[in-house]
């Protein structure tokens, strides 16, 4: 059910924009690097001081026109500039459906191409990050159509799907973010079980650390995390062909732990105004982040903005209901 909340209130308009117009005093600045680009290159700056590298997503939900796409497009190229310019350890994450993929596949591919294009002049890698169902094989054929001209590109595996593991053996020589799932999905298609989800979680990131090119496994379950460095000591694999993933304000001094242990590792750094469907999808992906950052984030204020609108969801659920 929390799950579904969650899911639910990311995808509600009138609740992005709110948050959009009164984010920073709900507290989004414990959960993301900042509202503009400036700030968002001194969050990587203090983070690279730690030895953790970083991966930056300039957050855009609800693109349905052109030139919001075209919009969102440029700014990530300026974000590429800021990241050769200043030298920062840096790459990029993109989601396909902020550059166009709901609007016209073609014009989709050419943001994104120009966007690889201009990350490849600098040696920068590209992270496309994959969304819901109805948009995953068009974004994997925006991968295919790429990798033929660039090797700077990769993607996510959502281990929640039954396919996933067919799609990890494809992709295998291609740099690889391993993740849970963060979107509501049939049972036809996704694994609706925790415990399904976990080991499908952990037989993924194990044989892509055995047979894929580099393994982005990103959790925040210490579980998983002394699992993966059990594994790897077992089985040789040496550090650089994994890294571990976490988003930025989650588990501070268990990122700054892992890297003075030696693992690569990388925060994921989103920054922007449109931060809410973002935070609701990690909040959706996996419950127990709401403790992970309660006491950052959550003030009585924010609760009493969330908890009404967590009202308003429900309600307007049960109303719907009710009138089939």
């Amino acid at each position: 059910m929390l799950k579904d909340l969650f899911i639910g209130l990311s995808q509600n308009e009138f609740l992005n924009s709110a948050a959009k117009k009164y984010g920073l005093k709900l507290g989004a600045q414990n959960v993301v690097a900042g509202t503009n680009l400036d700030e968002a290159i001194q969050s990587i700056k203090e983070l690279n001081a730690h030895g953790i590298s970083c991966t930056v997503d300039n957050l855009g939900e609800f693109v349905y026109k052109k030139e919001e796409a075209a919009e969102a497009k440029k700014q990530i190229i300026e974000v590429i500039e800021a990241i050769h310019e200043n030298q920062v350890d840096a790459h990029i994450s993109l989601k396909p459906s902020q550059l166009g993929l709901d609007i016209d596949y073609s014009f989709c591919l050419e943001n994104v191409r120009e966007i690889v294009e201009r990350a490849s002049r600098y040696g920068i890698f590209v992270n496309m990050d994959m969304e819901d169902s109805k948009r995953l094989q068009p974004s994997f054929d925006i991968l295919d159509e790429l990798s033929k001209e660039y090797n700077n590109f990769g993607t996510v595996i959502q281990a929640y799907f039954l396919d996933a593991e067919e799609d990890l053996k494809k992709y295998q020589n291609f740099r690889l973010r391993i993740v849970k799932g963060a979107y509501k999905e049939p049972e036809e298609i996704a694994y609706q079980d925790k415990n399904d989800i976990d080991a499908n979680f952990i037989k993924l990131i194990e044989w892509h650390l055995l047979n894929g090119k580099f393994t982005s496994i990103a959790t925040h379950d210490h579980n998983v995390i002394n699992h993966v460095k059990d594994f790897v000591r077992a089985n040789n694999i040496p550090k650089d062909k994994f890294e571990f993933q976490m988003l930025y304000g989650f588990r501070k001094d268990m990122q700054l732990k892992l890297a003075g242990e030696g693992y690569n590792f990388c925060t994921y750094v989103p920054f922007g105004h449109d931060w809410y469907g973002y935070f609701m999808r990690r909040l959706a992906e996996r419950p127990q982040n709401l403790n992970l950052v309660a006491k950052q984030v959550f003030t009585k204020k924010t609760n009493t903005v969330i908890g009404v609108a967590a009202g308003a969801f429900l309600l307007g659920r049960l109303t719907k209901k009710r009138k089939k």
